[in-house]
């Protein structure tokens, strides 16, 4: 089932007429509300990128409430800010699921999180969507994936990084499941277009002192460095990295910068070059991300950077709205089962596609590097596959899998 732009840009106008007239919507429902369940980081190190999520959330609630509701009834979100820390993850997970007992949950940034949270929805028995690009490899018919996973991204930037920078590669990642298992896929693309790793090393997400590796770096002589860092903390290597002298010397390419919004928050001078690979960037001017751009912002003016974390929360979401009206209930099962038959959605960055085997999807992938501050798109490869998932995930055949895998490579 296919949903064309003009009609992301007619719910977009529909959403602008919910947001001007909350008592209207309020009013044109007697049904009581279909709940939608929320986990994303208003505050702490990775609030930068967990609130343009609500604001997604928020929007697509008041475009499909402007149109009529889901099966009849008004949407209603119900939100946790999760203060970027684990602890709460689980505890509101438990609480939406049992006490608000919400149709469904957007939720999750880190991978951390994610699997702090998906043990609970598949125990209680709550859909979940997880819409951050992560290192591939979850595999559970409970939960959906809409954001890139490394075969759609990390292996269009690596060859790209060294055809313009050259094949010794240093790479730097946070120290949990995401960073660990990307820098894997680093380290074999690199191998793949016959690079070479020099070194990998590993951070905890409080590390804010990058001294001792930037002089082990510069020991080392790479032609670039791969960076899988995370969050509000480790934007602090970029700073250091510049100060050191090294940012016009040894290129960077990272998996996650932009993410927590560096290209604005960081001095051009600092953010200038560096290469990214992502699901979705802001910058793109195709007519629906123009709609969804400025609805999001019409909505919140101070909004930080929209990236793929926002545009996948947007996008998973309206997944979800087209599975329960393919099986007219928010019954679990059945909105799982109608979202197997690979439901589409045509949204800010293009045409999203569940893939029935892993319940991950197809989407379109771009590369781009920053220019002035601002994300310069480079190259777009349309329909990019979850392969890494694909390899070792199936669960038409196996649809009682409940595990990541770790990807041998």
């Amino acid at each position: 089932m296919d949903f064309s732009r003009r009609s992301f840009l007619r719910t977009s106008a529909w959403a602008g007429a919910a947001l001007a007239s909350p008592a209207f919507i309020r009013n044109a429902f007697a049904e009581d509300p279909i709940l939608v369940g929320s986990l994303h980081d208003q505050s702490g190190p990775i609030a930068a990128s967990g609130v343009p999520m609500v604001r997604s959330l928020e929007l697509g609630i008041s475009e499909v409430n402007a149109s009529g509701g889901l099966l009849g009834r008004p949407l209603k979100l119900v939100h946790y800010d999760t203060q970027s820390n684990i602890q709460m993850y689980s505890q509101y997970a438990q609480q939406l699921a049992v006490r608000d007992k919400v149709a469904v949950v957007h939720g999750g940034i880190t991978s951390a999180s994610r699997e702090a949270v998906r043990p609970t929805f598949s125990r209680f028995r709550t859909l979940y969507f997880y819409n951050t690009l992560y290192e591939g490899g979850v595999c559970d018919r409970n939960t959906f994936c809409t954001g890139t996973t490394p075969a759609q991204t990390v292996e269009k930037l690596v060859p790209y990084a060294m055809g313009k920078s050259g094949k010794k590669v240093y790479i730097i990642a946070a120290d949990y499941n995401y960073g660990q298992i990307t820098a894997k896929w680093m380290q074999k693309y690199v191998k793949d277009h016959g690079g070479e790793t020099l070194s990998v090393d590993f951070f905890p997400l409080d590390v804010t002192n990058f001294g001792p590796t930037i002089s082990k770096i510069q020991a080392a002589k790479p032609d670039l460095i791969l960076s899988a860092l995370v969050g509000g903390n480790h934007t602090a290597f970029y700073r250091q990295w510049t100060s050191a002298g090294m940012k016009s010397q040894i290129p960077i390419a990272s998996t996650t910068f932009g993410l927590v919004n560096e290209p604005s928050t960081l001095d051009a001078a600092e953010s200038e070059g560096v290469i990214g690979a992502y699901g979705y960037f802001e910058e793109l001017t195709t007519p629906a991300s123009t709609a969804y751009v400025g609805a999001l912002k019409t909505m919140s003016p101070d909004i930080p950077y929209i990236s793929e974390l926002a545009c996948g929360t947007y996008e998973g979401f309206h997944l979800w709205v087209e599975g329960v009206k393919k099986a007219g209930t928010i019954e679990r099962m059945a909105v799982i089962e109608a979202l197997e038959t690979g439901l589409s959605f045509e949204g800010p960055s293009g045409k999203v596609t569940i893939d029935h085997p892993t319940h991950h999807v197809t989407r379109n992938a771009f590369l781009a590097d920053v220019k002035a501050r601002k994300w310069s798109v480079l190259e777009t490869y349309p329909d990019a596959k979850p392969l890494d998932t694909a390899a070792v995930c199936d669960l038409v055949t196996n649809p009682t899998e409940n595990k990541q895998y770790e990807i041998s490579i």
